[in-house]
């Protein structure tokens, strides 16, 4: 694939560097990576997770709710409608997520789902067609010392908004270093209510820290001991068969490679998630 440079910037706390991709159908996909001085992968992770948090650095989050979580696995099922300029309307998005852990490396995966529980409207806009998913780890700081007290973040990220392309990759690149910098200001913020002691950690924060362990190597040993989490699952979707709103999810690891298949209960499999192919990308880069 061909990947154009869109931007490389750097402050004395982040640096920043993001690609373009367009494919011949779908919509354009982005990948970044951003380095964080004096930053955890754990808070970072916990940042990213955390809605209650959220509109207090990004202005287009005007409704979020958790509408399923799992407390055994972190999986969850959240509710979000953005703001949109003027001419567009809101834009409405149900999203699964969970997080697979690799020693102190976290794979964030997000998606759009399918939920029948809430049938789509004209207003606002439901967008379907979304993937926003991240790699988290320690990194050296710039600082020379030797030291992991960074923290890397790639992104990859594509969603299908109703817009035309055109439109929207002008939209993203105009308004990209100041998205970038609400970000770093909004974590900023974020770790430092963190160190507060009467600040109170929100549910989405508590549950991007339930994991699933994965083989830092890429080995498939892990299996074995995620049977019983697999029972879990199978036990919790049992328990929902007699509920429409009930989704039955299945969380692959292969290799190293982060995979999630998501398919309602009816049989009907979804599309699979290769969280790998964002680290092929950052390797290219």
């Amino acid at each position: 694939m061909e990947w154009q440079s869109l931007m490389e910037k750097t402050t004395p706390t982040m640096a920043y560097k993001a690609w373009r991709h367009d494919p011949e159908t779908g919509p354009t996909v982005y990948c970044s990576r951003t380095v964080f001085e004096d930053a955890t992968p754990e808070l970072v992770r916990d940042f990213f997770w955390d809605d209650e948090f959220r509109p207090k650095w990004d202005p287009m989050l005007a409704y979020c709710k958790i509408l399923e979580e799992c407390p055994d696995t972190g999986t969850m099922i959240v509710h979000w409608i953005k703001k949109f300029p003027f001419f567009c309307s809101d834009r409405e998005y149900i999203i699964g997520r969970k997080i697979w852990e690799a020693g102190k490396t976290y794979y964030c995966v997000t998606k759009g789902v399918p939920y029948p529980g809430l049938p789509k409207r004209d207003k606002p806009r439901r967008v379907e067609d979304y993937f926003s998913s991240w790699i988290i780890k320690p990194a050296e700081s710039r600082k020379g010392d030797g030291q992991l007290s960074a923290c890397e973040v790639t992104l990859v990220h594509y969603e299908d908004m109703g817009i035309p392309k055109d439109v929207a990759k002008l939209g993203v690149r105009h308004g990209m270093w100041c998205t970038v910098k609400k970000l770093h200001s909004g974590m900023r913020g974020y770790q430092n209510a963190r160190k507060s002691s009467e600040t109170c950690v929100s549910q989405c924060a508590r549950m991007a820290n339930i994991t699933t362990k994965i083989s830092s190597d890429g080995s498939m040993n892990y299996l074995e001991a995620a049977s019983g989490e697999e029972e879990k699952i199978r036990a919790r979707s049992n328990e929902r068969q007699n509920n429409d709103n009930g989704i039955d999810w299945k969380w692959i690891v292969i290799g190293g490679t982060v995979a999630l298949v998501c398919g309602l209960h009816t049989g009907v499999i979804g599309k699979t998630l290769l969280l790998g192919a964002g680290q092929r990308i950052a390797r290219r880069r």
